[in-house]
């Protein structure tokens, strides 16, 4: 979330961020809003501050009957019923400060992350741009046979029992399928642990409050699984896990960064994809993944920093799987709201001649941090 003071200050740089992103908010709204809110704050606190001194007045009576001597009957009337006045009329204006802020917090909710100005202009994936090739793609004298046909072939793959268990998009994985999974979750675990990162295993039902936090609603909740009876929501990503671990909590400056990576399974809808990368083991409704997540000083160049560590990490793991890949810089209308600047790894997929998304980093500087406090 970006502060209101912020907006109001860099109110240009907010709005150049709206237009490249392809987004419209009405700031003029949403500052004569804020306008309103401080007025309305001076009220109340003007109407709480003279009801302080009239009590005080009262309160630094000795008795009772001192004050009976101090003031008329008719005086007593008067100040009792100015002050039952003052009690509502603050609880008037109190209420609509309370409906203002809701309403402002509403709109503040779905103000982007500032762009950052390494992210190119553009509408779509399509316009991503690439900054980095790595590996040799692979030459057959033969025609190579796609994962769908190999995992039948070897039984280690069963789509149509997935199918028939879950619905569309759903699979099983069976002996050395199965073994193969976990072998690489084994693999990534060790290797990014090796680097100092904290191994957590988190809860992947989680409640609305720190998806809103964490940036993935509202814009992000048609994706996300409901489970109505508890009122949770199952994760996209763990990185929403991890930073609902210190929602709420103000972290030692002293212990940063904080370097977190977590294991769990994930869910997303694909609401909106039928039709687009329906073929095997892409786009499905479940699939385990390891998630890198560092929590720094609120500082750009450190931020920085951070994110290019990410970045060699994931570089660094398919490397040493000998994949062929490359880094693409994500355009502005390619971006999530939370998302200041993201590069996307994507890995050379030889039945699809072509690369596809394995891997994202993000940068979000303080949007997070603001939004979970």
């Amino acid at each position: 979330m970006l502060d209101i003071k912020f907006i109001r200050e860099n109110r240009g740089e907010v709005e150049r961020s709206l237009k490249m992103r392809h987004r419209s908010i009405d700031i003029d709204k949403l500052l004569t809003m804020d306008d309103e809110r401080r007025e309305l704050q001076l009220r109340f606190e003007n109407f709480q501050a003279k009801k302080n001194r009239v009590s005080k007045e009262i309160v630094g009576k000795k008795d009772i009957d001192s004050l009976r001597k101090s003031y008329d009957e008719a005086s007593k009337k008067a100040i009792l019923a100015e002050m039952k006045k003052m009690d509502v009329e603050q609880s008037e204006v109190e209420n609509k400060l309370r409906a203002l802020k809701d309403k402002m917090q509403e709109i503040l909710l779905a103000v982007p992350n500032i762009l950052d100005s390494r992210v190119p202009q553009g509408a779509s994936d399509k316009d991503n741009k690439e900054i980095k090739k790595w590996g040799n793609l692979p030459k057959f004298n033969f025609e190579p046979k796609d994962h769908i046909t190999l995992g039948k072939e070897l039984d280690i793959i069963n789509f149509e029992d997935g199918v028939k268990i879950a619905g569309s998009r759903s699979y099983i994985l069976k002996g050395d399928g199965a073994r193969l999974e976990q072998a690489l979750i084994k693999y990534a675990q060790d290797f990014i642990t090796k680097r100092g990162y904290c191994l957590l295993i988190v809860p992947v039902l989680i409640n609305k409050e720190i998806l809103v936090g964490a940036g993935f609603f509202p814009e992000g909740e048609e994706q996300t699984y409901y489970v109505q009876q508890d009122d949770k929501y199952l994760v996209g990503t763990s990185e929403a896990s991890i930073c609902g671990m210190h929602m709420n909590d103000i972290v030692d400056a002293t212990k940063l960064p904080l370097k977190y990576a977590a294991v769990s399974s994930c869910f997303r809808r694909e609401a909106g994809t039928y039709g687009k990368d329906t073929q095997g083991l892409f786009r499905v409704h479940q699939f385990n993944k390891v998630e890198q997540l560092i929590i720094c000083k609120n500082d750009k160049d450190e931020s920085e920093r951070m994110h290019a560590e990410l970045q060699k990490n994931t570089e660094d793991l398919l490397q040493s799987l000998k994949l062929p890949y490359r880094i693409v810089v994500n355009c502005s209308g390619d971006l999530a709201a939370k998302t200041a600047y993201m590069v996307d790894v994507e890995t050379w997929m030889l039945s699809r001649e072509a690369y596809g998304e394995t891997h994202s980093c993000s940068i979000l500087y303080d949007y997070q941090a603001r939004r979970l406090n």
